[in-house]
């Protein structure tokens, strides 16, 4: 059987347009009546019917497993029987589209896993003696003496020995401003450094370090994640069961077998088949124009059922990049602009993530480029001092000569800003207040969401007032602070288990077991690591999170259509097989009659692509 397989796997899709291709032809000379030694549609017969009947044994033989390509096979043996070779290949034709139609919506290979290995630091220098080596990571021992320089990643969990330096955890909890680390601070493998060498006593190495149990959080989401049966498999064995049932009664009471075979024929699950992907495809096609690419078929199916959807902070309803929202000065002759420049250029040489983001914040606001400061210095962990035409800057957290005032800084300290403070010759100058920015369209996107129904819940790395502030802003009543990767993977787990199915919407590698657990992962594609968009199902090109209402709504109009497709095909299904037991249809009229239904529901779902929520 597993020979039979692959050979059936041979060519895989390009295989199935050929043949489709050659099939469709066939039909057609076979309809005009072409003279030829035989009938064309044997071809369509051979092409498409006889990988349908292989895959139909191998699912009864290896796991008793009745699909609608049974009913199909049986149609298809029945028809050639008694002669009606046109309407077998027909059959075997249609079938063969929708299930071309399937495959070209199933989940494509993704390689997030294999990203986060290759993200794992391959080598460390281990400090000996005195002696620096540099030895594969996987070799590191605990109590190791590790030395990290500016530019490297953190090769395991441990704690700083000796150095300062400012570290980018955004791996680990897509925080979005680096944090400082000093002697005595803990960092985790997988981290940034960003400036500045320091020693490290390594804690926690090979499998139990964090980048590890990261990958591990991955594999088990992904393991634990169950997919959608096709509708046409799940009612395939009342279909058969039915359908026989008729055909044998049929033939019982009438002694007509062509009456019986155009039951089969007609009671074939064309319809059924492509009801869904046909429905999908349309839908794909309709949210591609809206900025949406859609990595699993049945991604669209399951989020019209979501109740919940969870939201990272960094990178999804921010931009993920820190920006000057207050310059306050607190000296009558220096005003807020000019303490401004003076900051800027201060900070025009430093290293540091936040002296960079003021001096971009201050070419984009005032058009002009800092002047160049005749001195400089940096102090890890502590900030920089330079001298601006004339005056002696400092620009921090703890270069203060003289004590900040805290009571003017409390406000944004509340909503999560990080400060840091300037003095001008040794004397408190005022304060420049830094958060990353809420973007423009995330207000009216989180009021769409609740006009429909579902439930946003913010989950962030953030602390708690920076998550608070944003939760407030946006409208937003549920949120988790300090939120580390296994945090956001337990807060969706237990809501699942509680019968809520949770959508994911994030954008860091912090993200990716979320996303791989949620009923649906939505991974923002433009700021998003490549990661997180292995991870999900659904990926958002260009970030414009306004375009998320559409999708929603978008995914419940499928479900309706799909359902419409299902209604009417088995309905004309059920009215053909009562024209069959009286003998009003033959096989070739039952299976264009039935065929009508297939037609209907490519037209129906066809609506799809140009549809948009009126108002």
């Amino acid at each position: 059987m597993k020979k039979l397989e692959e050979v059936l796997e041979w060519g895989g899709t390009k295989r199935d347009i050929v043949f489709l291709i050659i099939s469709g032809i066939a039909l057609i000379l076979s309809l005009a009546n072409v003279p030829l030694p035989f009938n064309p549609a044997w071809i369509a017969i051979v092409l498409c019917g006889i990988p349908i009947i292989l895959e139909a044994i191998i699912g009864l033989v290896t796991a008793f497993d009745i699909k609608a390509d049974v009913l199909v096979s049986i149609a298809l043996v029945a028809s050639v029987i008694i002669g009606e070779i046109f309407a077998a290949g027909e059959v075997a034709f249609i079938m063969q589209l929708g299930g071309l139609l399937e495959e070209l919506t199933v989940a494509k290979a993704r390689a997030g896993i294999e990203k986060l290995v290759h993200l794992s630091p391959r080598t460390a220098r281990v400090i000996t003696s005195g002696v620096e080596n540099v030895i594969p990571a996987e070799k590191v021992q605990v109590g190791d003496i590790i030395r990290v320089l500016p530019g490297e990643t953190v090769p395991v969990d441990g704690v700083i020995v000796s150095g300062q330096t400012s570290i980018n955890q955004a791996v680990m909890t897509g925080e979005s401003l680096p944090v400082d680390k000093t002697i005595g601070d803990e960092v985790s493998s997988g981290t940034v450094n960003q400036f500045g060498s320091f020693d490290m006593k390594a804690t926690k190495v090979g499998e139990d370090s964090s980048i590890q149990r990261m990958i591990r959080l991955v594999q088990s989401a992904d393991a634990g994640k169950a997919k959608i049966v096709g509708l046409a498999d799940r009612w395939a064995t009342w279909i058969v069961v039915i359908a026989l049932s008729s055909a044998i009664l049929c033939y019982f009471f009438t002694h007509e077998i062509i009456r019986s075979v155009t039951i089969l024929v007609v009671f074939c699950p064309c319809a059924l088949v492509l009801a869904t992907p046909t429905a999908i495809m349309a839908a794909i096609g309709n949210v591609t124009k809206h900025g949406f690419l859609v990595r699993e078929g049945d991604a669209l199916e399951r989020l019209a059922s979501v109740s919940k959807i969870t939201f990272d902070k960094t990178g999804t309803l921010t931009y993920g990049q820190p920006k000057v929202v207050k310059v306050g000065s607190c000296v009558e002759d220096i005003s807020s602009d000019e303490l401004y420049a003076l900051a800027a250029s201060a900070e025009l040489r430093s290293e540091h993530p936040l002296g960079k983001a003021i001096v971009n914040c201050f070419k984009q606001s005032k058009g002009m480029v800092p002047n160049e400061p005749e001195e400089f210095e940096m102090i890890p962990g502590k900030g920089v001092t330079a001298s601006v035409n004339g005056y002696l800057i400092a620009a921090g957290n703890k270069l203060m000569t003289s004590a900040p005032d805290m009571l003017e800084t409390e406000e944004y300290i509340k909503e999560g800003c990080t400060i840091t403070y300037i003095s001008v010759d040794g004397a408190y100058a005022g304060f420049i207040a830094l958060a990353d920015t809420l973007r423009n369209e995330a207000t009216d996107m989180i009021s769409c969401v609740r006009e429909m129904g579902i439930t946003p819940v913010l989950l962030t790395g953030d602390n708690e007032r920076a998550a608070q502030h944003i939760s407030t802003k946006v409208g937003i009543d549920e949120f988790n602070s300090d939120c580390l990767p296994e945090d956001k993977l337990s807060y969706i787990d237990n809501q699942q288990s509680l019968g809520n199915q949770v959508c994911m919407i994030g954008d860091g590698i912090n993200d990716a077991p979320a996303l791989k657990k949620a009923y649906v992962g939505i991974a923002m594609g433009g700021v998003g690591s490549d990661i997180a968009v292995d991870a999900a199902d659904i990926a958002l090109v260009d970030d414009d999170i306004k375009e998320l209402p559409h999708l929603l709504q978008l995914s419940k109009r499928m479900m309706f259509t799909i359902k419409c497709n299902l209604t009417f095909s088995m309905t004309l299904n059920f009215v053909a097989i009562v024209l069959a037991i009286t003998g009003i249809l033959n096989p070739v009229v039952g299976a264009l009659v039935h065929n009508a239904g297939s037609v209907f529901v490519i037209i129906n779902s066809a609506l799809l692509l140009k549809w948009k929520k009126k108002g």
